[in-house]
């Protein structure tokens, strides 16, 4: 809500100067909302400073005994103070006293303070104390003489837009700011958007990365359909000098890839073709899907954002797998097939398959044998580890047999499932693909059109991600639809 830097001068009148403060009213706003009946409002730099002042004990004739600060009832081991100021406590301010100068912030509590919650709750706490030790740091770090620490107070409003916009802290580090900051120029040639709390100096650069997620839900049965779905997320960083540059970002498809759908981009999009937003996955009898290329001109801030969110529908999973479970007793027969389809790009960064097994006793014994990879087993969890490696093998096609043997339930926390009792087990595929999609999705570096001064490097990434992806038991004794782990 606001932050104090107090030098604290015993001797003077008031025994302290305000060097420097800043005010937020958007989060006072907030504050007035979430208090409620508790609020109290920030006060001018006068009585904050006398009421801090004597707070902390620090003013020249005040020697006497306060009831409301000294009482054994009030000790205070935490920095947190609650200030009397117009008939009310402002609550909880942070304070603390370090080489004569005066650290202050007052924090959003985002709920009613009466009664007061604990201290562990309130977030803005620790983040109040971050951003003074950040400020503190900085003032402090090579400073030799007045002078120097002069021009650091006047770098802190500039620092404070970027570090710390709208009362929002980003990063307590005042020199990262300070390195893309160029003091020299005081004015822009172009009106600061207030949404865009700096501007960028340094090698223009742009990335670009497309990130999607396969979910994946197989049954091998006739009355349960197998479901598969693609998530993708574009995240991009726009380092490029000036107020307000424009850029236009493409993303394209190959001659086969999946039309994307669902899009949802980010505000900075400053228009958008209409057949990008109308695809629809919920619409299955539309068959006129925009197949791209699809183009997001925008004026990109200063953080990395995400540009867009998608879904797609794949016409097949990228790996296809069969597992079937038989009971015996104490012991599982179990039977893993997994096929990778041929379309996908054979290099993985990692592939692995785990099977679980809930509700039992611990694994004592397994007999296996596999076409491929290694198994690894993890008896206290009974957890079974297929490493597949980083390819498949050249026939596309792989398999795991074999005989775990369980002993007897003991009180000992074992690993529990309401939900895979009995045959109802399954296997969980995690694999990572880079520099692929399954969509096709791609942004051509070519296309990227930067309306800003020198010429940016343009970097971009892909990767497919496994989510949720199953495959459940075939022997399962009841249909069942685990639409909740597509969540």
């Amino acid at each position: 809500r606001a932050v104090w830097l107090i030098s604290h001068e015993p001797g003077t009148p008031l025994c302290g100067t305000v060097r420097f403060s800043r005010r937020y009213p958007t989060v006072e706003k907030r504050a007035k909302v979430f208090n409620g009946a508790s609020y109290v409002p920030v006060p001018e730099d006068g009585p904050f400073l006398k009421a801090l002042l004597f707070e902390l004990r620090l003013l020249d004739d005040d020697k006497d005994f306060s009831e409301s600060r000294d009482s054994c009832s009030h000790i205070n081991k935490t920095s947190i103070y609650a200030l009397p100021v117009g008939g009310e406590e402002l609550w909880p301010v942070v304070a603390f006293l370090k080489n004569g100068m005066i650290y202050a912030c007052v924090p959003l509590v985002e709920q009613t303070l009466s009664p007061r919650p604990p201290l562990i709750s309130i977030s803005g706490i620790s983040q109040g104390f971050e951003l003074l030790f950040g400020v503190q740091g900085f003032l402090y770090s090579g400073q030799k003489n007045d002078s120097e620490l002069n021009t650091k107070l006047s770098q802190l409003p500039d620092l404070l837009l970027q570090a710390c916009p709208f009362g929002t802290l980003l990063d307590a580090n005042l020199q990262n700011s300070l390195d893309s900051i160029n003091f020299a120029s005081v004015t822009h040639p172009q009106k600061q958007p207030t949404w865009k709390a700096g501007t960028y100096k340094g090698k223009p650069q742009v990335s670009i990365s497309i990130t999607e997620k396969v979910k994946s839900m197989q049954y091998d049965k006739l009355d349960i359909a197998d479901t598969w779905q693609v998530i993708g997320v574009v995240t991009c960083k726009c380092d490029l000098e000036g107020s307000m540059p424009n850029v236009t970002i493409s993303l394209s498809l190959p001659t086969n890839g999946s039309p994307l759908q669902d899009i949802l981009v980010h505000p900075c999009v400053t228009s958008l073709d209409s057949a990008v937003l109308t695809s629809s996955s919920i619409d299955a009898a539309d068959d006129s899907a925009f197949s791209g290329p699809y183009k997001f001109p925008l004026t990109p801030p200063l953080e990395s954002f995400n540009l867009c969110y998608y879904t797609s529908q794949v016409p097949v999973p990228p790996i296809l797998g069969f597992y079937q479970v038989k009971e015996e007793e104490v012991q599982l027969k179990i039977t893993v097939n997994l096929k990778l389809h041929e379309s996908v790009k054979n290099s993985f960064e990692f592939c692995e398959a785990h099977i679980p097994f809930y509700n039992r006793g611990p694994v004592t014994h397994v007999e296996y044998k596999v076409s491929f990879g290694q198994l690894e087993v993890f008896r206290e969890k009974s957890l079974l580890i297929w490493i597949i490696g980083q390819k498949f093998p050249k026939s596309m096609e792989i398999s795991l047999s074999g005989t775990v043997t369980f002993g007897a339930k003991s009180h000992e926390k074992q690993p529990f499932d309401q939900i895979c009792i009995g045959g109802t087990a399954y296997l969980k595929l995690h694999f990572r693909i880079l520099d692929y999609t399954l969509t096709g999705c791609y942004a051509d570096q070519h296309s990227v059109q930067v309306f800003a001064s020198g010429k940016p490097k343009i970097s971009t990434y892909r990767k497919l991600i496994s989510s949720d992806y199953y495959i459940w038991n075939s022997k399962a004794p009841a249909p069942v639809t685990y639409g909740s782990l597509l969540l």
